[in-house]
């Protein structure tokens, strides 16, 4: 069966006035219908601009060198503006990472949500006002008639991002992308956030690809999950076999690093050194062969294989087993 969205060796940079950063190299994953992958890596990975790319948001400057974005088995990429914009919020929704910035100040939110749904959807202004309370209370936000009223800074962070899921869904999308939906909220918002979203997408059979730089949470629900460092992925495998038997050397590491429930701070390892610089034009074809400490000359011979020790498990390194 064809995965729902298939990013095949996605490439591309951004003009700035330094000179052109090489944000993404060859990214390649899929994601099924009713998946939540996780798409992992530390700031700076390429995380975002994979979600942008594949939402076509992408900066004007951004120019995309080769691969293919495919959803349902057409190539993203290739299509309009028009065509893009049909598309989102109906057949695909992003939710973003800072529901304070993303949400409009100076209107109610109830307003809001059925704004999402007069723009792809046929509704009267009063189907949408009552379709718009219906969703909140599918994100289980109380007092849904008074709450609609409600402008986003009368509302906590918790309660943005509901109302920021309630209209990514307001549609009924068949892919959400979750760019860190729960940066900025407290431990237990956090939980309840991720719960939600995974009740609704188990309830609504809706592939979800969840952007993280939090290992650890997206253990905790993903399926899978997909490692990137630098705009490369290094790292594709089913959750329970990524953490039990983890290839590369930086998923290594970033494991070390996560905390766990029975483990100290002081047990905590670090990953050495930093990204490199991605506006070089000397860029080494394994990008994070400057803080590998298995790495040889050999490794620059090319860009990494992608091999696969069992069917499901991808991993891109040289001396990988």
């Amino acid at each position: 069966m064809a995965p729902l969205l298939a990013v095949e060796d996605l490439t591309l940079s951004f003009q700035t006035r330094e000179g052109r950063v090489h944000a993404l190299d060859r990214v390649s994953f899929e994601v099924a219908q009713g998946e939540m992958v996780g798409l992992v890596g530390e700031s700076g990975s390429g995380k975002s601009v994979t979600a942008y790319a594949i939402a076509d948001l992408l900066d004007p400057t951004a120019r995309v060198a080769g691969g293919a974005v495919r959803f349902e088995g057409d190539d993203l990429l290739g299509e309009g503006r028009r065509r893009m914009a049909a598309l989102r919020g109906t057949a695909l929704a992003m939710i973003f990472q800072n529901p304070a910035a993303a949400l409009n100040p100076i209107r109610p939110v109830g307003l809001q949500i059925a704004d999402a749904l007069r723009a792809h959807r046929r509704l009267t202004a009063a189907e949408a006002a009552a379709e718009a309370l219906r969703m909140l209370a599918t994100v289980k936000i109380p007092d849904p008639q008074r709450r609609a009223q409600a402008y986003p800074f009368e509302l906590s962070g918790g309660t943005c991002q509901r109302v920021m899921i309630a209209i990514a869904l307001a549609c009924a999308p068949k892919l959400l992308i979750a760019d860190e939906p729960t940066t900025g909220l407290d431990v237990t918002t956090q939980a309840s956030i991720m719960d939600l979203l995974r009740g609704l997408a188990h309830k609504r059979g809706m592939a979800t690809l969840f952007i993280t730089h939090d290992l650890a949470l997206a253990g905790d629900y993903c399926d899978r999950i997909v490692v990137m460092h630098a705009g490369q992925v290094v790292e594709d495998a089913p959750t329970r076999e990524l953490f039990r038997a983890p290839l590369h050397p930086y998923t290594r590491k970033l494991i070390a690093a996560t905390p766990r429930r029975d483990s100290d701070i002081e047990g905590l390892a670090v990953v050495p050194g930093s990204l490199p610089d991605l506006g070089r034009s000397d860029l080494p074809p394994c990008r994070y062969a400057g803080r590998c400490e298995r790495h040889e000359p050999t490794c620059d011979g090319g860009p990494p294989p992608g091999r696969r020790p069992v069917a499901t498990h991808l991993v891109a390194c040289w001396r990988a087993p």
